[in-house]
Parts: structure tokens; C-alpha cells; sequence
């Protein structure tokens, strides 16, 4: 084995319940909800433990990060289509076809995302395994893959990657 040889181990089997509507060519899907899966990859060199980064320290991670998003309204903060406004109380939300939600701020995560697709939420996702990762001190970490389900033959991912030395 040299230095450099990068491994990779994968946990599947995270899931979360959660509404949303994604937004699209300017208009936005009914409000509707998924039983979403999620799958992470981290790829790295080994440790002094011979593992890139020990199974239950990342479901651990995922799985904290899919109870903040579990049974809630996930709600693209950044978007371009919505109206969005935030009160004490709480958010209130209007769709370009004049559909309005009001919906308690104790019920909704507020994610800095443009949309609420798989795509974003993997990105999002990736980007706090990452950080967490990071936190722990995972130093040979090289990336991060991070897969959402919305349903059964739909997913997507999201990669994040250390930039090469040099």
C-alpha cells in the first residue's frame, strides 16, 4: 500500500419525512412531501486507524442532520420565484400563481438553497458532512458524495472535493 491510495467507504439507510414545492421555469409545484433516503461516500487515504473515517461517526453525522430536517417544511430561503417573508410568528410564503402559505416557523427549516430539489439538498447535505468532517479533525479526507432519494428510482448527488496540493 502507498501513501496516497485513496479508499472509500459509503452508510446508506438515513432517511427523513419532509414537505417542500421546487420551484420551475418560473412557476412552483404543489405542496407535496417525500419519504427521502440518503446515502453519503467519503474517499480519503487512511489514518493511523487504517480507515478513512469510522462508519458510525458519519451516520451519526447524517443522521443529526436529517432529525434537523425531519418531519418540516424545507424551504428554499434563497429563491428567485417565492415571496418570502419572515415574521416573529411566522414564515409566509407566495407563489408566482398567488398561492400564499403561512406556516409556523417552529414547522419549517430554512435552508440557504435557491430550490428545494434533490440536487440542492445533496449539495446542502454534502457541505455540512463536510464541514462536520472537517470539525473532527479529518485531515485525509479528499471527498465527499452525498445521494438523495425523493423516491423509489430517483435520486440525486452531490461531490465535494478537497482542491490537490500544489
Amino acid at each position: 500500500m502507498k501513501a496516497d491510495d485513496q479508499f472509500q467507504i459509503r452508510v446508506e439507510g438515513i432517511h427523513f419525512a419532509a414537505a417542500h414545492f421546487a420551484t420551475y421555469a418560473g412557476g412552483c409545484e404543489p405542496l407535496h412531501g417525500h419519504d427521502y433516503g440518503v446515502a453519503a461516500a467519503v474517499e480519503g487515504t487512511l489514518d493511523e486507524n487504517a480507515w478513512v473515517v469510522d462508519f458510525g461517526a458519519v451516520k451519526a453525522i447524517l443522521r443529526s442532520l436529517c432529525e434537523e430536517l425531519d418531519h418540516r417544511f424545507l424551504l428554499q430561503r434563497d429563491s428567485a420565484v417565492l415571496a418570502i417573508d419572515a415574521t416573529d410568528a411566522a414564515w409566509e410564503v407566495k407563489t408566482p400563481a398567488g398561492i400564499g402559505y403561512v406556516l409556523p416557523r417552529t414547522d419549517v427549516v430554512a435552508l440557504a438553497i435557491d430550490n428545494t430539489t434533490s440536487e440542492r439538498l445533496a449539495e446542502w447535505l454534502s457541505g455540512r458532512l463536510w464541514q462536520a468532517l472537517a470539525e473532527r479533525g479529518a485531515a485525509n479526507v479528499r471527498s465527499v458524495t452525498v445521494e438523495v432519494w425523493e423516491g423509489p428510482g430517483q435520486r440525486a448527488s452531490h461531490r465535494r472535493e478537497r482542491p490537490p496540493a500544489g
